[in-house]
Formats: structure tokens, C-alpha cells, sequence
């Protein structure tokens, strides 16, 4: 790491770092680089096998599609995302660091019961943005060709790892991955998760974009939802608040919707909704905050019931999802 640092120019030859390892992903070794100038940078390494119980590959080129992501939505959205510094063949970039004093963790903020349903909808205008910018691009659906990366990082660890566990639902799981992978609409984040987004004083910053793909955009809504919902558990004296911000997120970013009828990607995205939520139970990476045997089941006989109903739209299945919680 710190030859990469040299051989890109960050630092000069022999001046003192002190590097600190950041936790709390299970993809990637990042580090915190303090340099003796003053200056802080963050390196990033995608591993080969991801941090967890089960067996989870994925390929290490990610790394480079991550990187050609946050340059991408930069230039659509200044600072939505961290500046890249400096990268190379071998896994490694750099990127500026921001400092959590002054960009508070979104999945920290809502552990506390600090719900702001406006951020989730200044959020949804965010995302939606970048879903428009690169809706039906040529160039970028050929620079994003990550089909089998997004399959190894999310669809099979998700859906297919889920349908293994819940047999009877395989057909329906599968079904949504083979319409997911066949959606190539626009530049998808594929990790819209409360711990990857910081706000920031302008506005949210999306960071690790590893299962970068050009696809279909509805799987970013759904994935973001999915968490919100989960937190009425985690955080249930900011349940109210939580699908606030999830009626939100999805009622700003279906507006902005102008590739394709709203209707259509909504129903998309309300479809893989409850799939999304079984896979954070019994896929390869559930949420560690859900640990009673209570709770979990209570997903999983919500979510069940769903993936064979098709919910008609998000609000009815976020309807439901309160009144679930309520018995």
C-alpha cells in the first residue's frame, strides 16, 4: 500500500505515514492515511474472498469499476461522492478522506434516532439524478459490462444464496434475478445502504461502489428501502420516522423518473423489495442487528407472504410493513 502511495505521487519517498485500518465492511481493506504534510487519504484493496461466515467470492477488477463510478457520478453531481486521488492495475486507489465529525454516518445517525425524512428525500433526488444522467448511455453501458461481478456481489449472494434456504421460493427469487440482470437501463450504484452514505453538510455522499453496473436502476431504490424498513426493528422508537423517510425516498426519486414509466419501475423495485428483505436473514450476508429468532422470523413470514403477491406498488408494501409490525 504504501509502494502504491509512492509509485502514484501521493507521497514523497521516506516521508512518515501513520496508517490506520477502517472497519466496517466485509469487501475491501481500506485504510485511513495520515501524511506528515497534514494532509488525510483513504486506500482501498478489494479482496478475492469477502469478510464473512459463508464462502463469498467476487472478482478483485471491481476495484476499478468502483473507482470509474465515483469519477463518473462526480462529474454528474459534484461531490456526491469522494474524489479519487490517484490509482492502479493492481487494486489499489486512493480517494480523499472525509471526516466523520463533519460527515456523520447515515447508519450511525438513524442508530441514534436522528430520522430526518428530509435527507432520505434529498437523497432520492440525488440518486435519481444519476440514474437520469446515465439512463440509455452507449459508453457507459460498454465501460460497465460488470454482469458477473454484480451476479457474484448481489444477485447470488442475495437471491439465489435466499431461494437455497426457502426452496418452495426458489422460482419466484429466481425470477426476480433473471429480471434484474436483463434490465440494462442505466449506471447502478448496486450498495445504496445507510453505511455507505454520509451526510455530508451539502447533501448525501454515496461511497463504495464495488458492484458498480450498468443495469437496472430499480435494484438501487429497492436495496435503500430495504434498509429502512429493517431499522423499524433496530430503531423501533423511530418507526414512524423510518417510513417517513422511506415513503420519501421513493415518492422524490419516482418523480424524477423520465427514462421510463414510473409505474414500471416501481412495480420492479416493489417486487424485489421483499425478496431483499428475506435475503438480509437468510442469505449470505445478513443484518447484524436483527438477532432474535422473534424478529427474524418476523421478516421472514412479511417478506414470504410477499415475494409470492407482487405487491402492486412501494407504498402499499410499506403500508403493510406497519401494519405487520403492529401485531
Amino acid at each position: 500500500m504504501l509502494d502504491f502511495l509512492q509509485r502514484s505521487g501521493c507521497i514523497p519517498a521516506g516521508m512518515n505515514v501513520n496508517a490506520q485500518p477502517l472497519t466496517g465492511g466485509v469487501s475491501s481493506d481500506i485504510w485511513k492515511i495520515d501524511l506528515a504534510d497534514g494532509r488525510t487519504l483513504c486506500v482501498k484493496r478489494a479482496l478475492a474472498r469477502l469478510k464473512v461466515a459463508q464462502t463469498w467470492e467476487a472478482p478483485i477488477e471491481r476495484n476499478r469499476y468502483e473507482r470509474l463510478w465515483l469519477d463518473t457520478a462526480n462529474r454528474i453531481r459534484t461531490g456526491i461522492a469522494p474524489k479519487v486521488l490517484a490509482y492502479d492495475d493492481a487494486g489499489y486507489f486512493a480517494m480523499t478522506y472525509l471526516d466523520p465529525q463533519h460527515h456523520p454516518l447515515w447508519k450511525t445517525e438513524l442508530a441514534n434516532a436522528r430520522v430526518q425524512p428530509d435527507f432520505a428525500d434529498r437523497l432520492g433526488e440525488a440518486l435519481v439524478q444519476l440514474h437520469a444522467a446515465t439512463a440509455n448511455d452507449a459508453d457507459l453501458a460498454m465501460q460497465f459490462r460488470t454482469d458477473a461481478s454484480f451476479y457474484a456481489l448481489r444477485l447470488e449472494p442475495y437471491l439465489v444464496a435466499t431461494a437455497r434456504v426457502h426452496p418452495d421460493l426458489a422460482e419466484a427469487l429466481q425470477s426476480l434475478v433473471t429480471i434484474t440482470a436483463h434490465h440494462r437501463v442505466a449506471l447502478v450504484h448496486g450498495d445504496v445502504s445507510p453505511k455507505n452514505i454520509l451526510c455530508g453538510p451539502a447533501g448525501p455522499i454515496l461511497l463504495d461502489a464495488e458492484c458498480a453496473w450498468f443495469g437496472d436502476p430499480a435494484f438501487d431504490l429497492a436495496f435503500c428501502l430495504n434498509h429502512l424498513l429493517l431499522k423499524c426493528l433496530w430503531v423501533p422508537q423511530a418507526h414512524a420516522d423510518l417510513l417517513q423517510s422511506a415513503y420519501a425516498l421513493s415518492g422524490r426519486y419516482l418523480a424524477g423518473v423520465n427514462w421510463e414509466t414510473p409505474a414500471l419501475l416501481e412495480a420492479r423495485a416493489a417486487a424485489l423489495l421483499p425478496g431483499l428483505l428475506l435475503a438480509r436473514i437468510d442469505g449470505k450476508s445478513p443484518v447484524e442487528y436483527i438477532q432474535t429468532e422473534a424478529q427474524k422470523n418476523q421478516v421472514r413470514v412479511f417478506a414470504r407472504h410477499w415475494i409470492t403477491q407482487s405487491p402492486p406498488d412501494i407504498s402499499t408494501l410499506c403500508h403493510a410493513w406497519h401494519q405487520h409490525l403492529q401485531t
